[in-house]
């Protein structure tokens, strides 16, 4: 399969060409934002959806999709900037070029439940109870969101001819591929590699977790437990998909992955808060999270 763009030759998958931007009306449009964007209306349809069936208002939800998602792109830019800063100091006319790529999820998250706090809080409303309804929204802009990498050939891991190995010419013209020093070429040219779309194990793992919680949903005892579980459920995954990529965040001065170290602890906090709140309730005893105001 040597001569496609992208291919996974074990699966039997070639894509001969495939860009990373389009034009429409002599507009030149990327891809990834486009993916980004088609993430955010599906995930806010998803939490609307929520809210409308749980008797909330969905005029909150609305005002939570508008502001969250303009705060979470930055928060997930300056995630990113801030840990590839040695880069960003040197090139700082392109700290706004997101279309390029460089938008680190944890940080989206960071500031969209900062954003979920301000809202509930100035509307009186329980921030849990937000959470629960926002976080399938969040989720499924993950699945989605997580394919713009694929369009631009980043995030990705290390060799690889496992079943789902991806095949990459970076010699294409019209996509600037990074490869790694610990990556290898393929071939005696040095223009393919193989490696591990850890993209897609992201975004299948999401897809996983998507499911779970809604069938987890209808059975939950308190507001904020589905938000916990996602916490969870995407930590774990991260935990481990993040040791397979090549283009981790490091903490300054360190080898360590950031994200992967977050998402460690997140995963051993609420994993115990979890099991605390269960064995409260099989003890007859109530479960509440504190909240930013106590509801109206």
């Amino acid at each position: 399969m040597l001569g496609a763009a992208i291919s996974f030759p074990n699966l039997g998958i070639e894509i001969e060409k495939l860009n990373n931007t389009f034009t429409v009306f002599g507009i030149e449009i990327a891809y990834y934002g486009l993916i980004i964007g088609i993430g955010v209306l599906l995930g806010a349809a998803l939490a609307f959806r929520e809210a409308k069936k749980t008797g909330q208002n969905v005029e909150d939800y609305i005002d939570l999709a508008l502001y969250g998602v303009v705060f979470a792109i930055i928060g997930a830019r300056i995630y990113y900037v801030i840990f590839e800063w040695d880069y960003y100091s040197g090139h700082p006319e392109k700290i706004i070029r997101i279309d390029e790529g460089g938008l680190a999820i944890y940080g989206g998250i960071i500031a969209a439940v900062l954003t979920c706090i301000v809202l509930a809080k100035i509307k009186k409303l329980s921030f849990w109870q937000m959470a629960d309804t926002g976080c399938l929204g969040l989720i499924t802009g993950q699945i989605i969101g997580r394919w713009g990498n694929f369009f631009n050939r980043e995030a990705f891991g290390g060799d690889s001819d496992g079943l789902f190995a991806m095949r990459i010419d970076t010699w294409d013209t019209d996509v600037a591929v990074t490869v790694p020093k610990s990556v290898h070429y393929i071939d005696d040219a040095g223009r393919y590699i193989q490696v591990q779309p850890t993209f897609l194990y992201e975004s299948c793992w999401n897809l996983m977790v998507l499911i779970l919680i809604l069938i987890f949903k209808k059975h939950k005892k308190y507001n904020g437990e589905v938000f916990l579980w996602y916490i969870f459920g995407y930590g774990a995954g991260r935990s481990i998909i993040e040791g397979f990529r090549t283009d981790q965040l490091l903490i300054p001065g360190t080898e360590i992955a950031v994200s992967q170290a977050l998402s460690i602890v997140l995963v051993i906090l609420v994993g115990i808060l979890l099991i605390y709140n269960r064995v409260k309730l099989s003890k007859g005893k109530n479960v509440r999270l504190p909240d930013t105001v106590k509801k109206m």
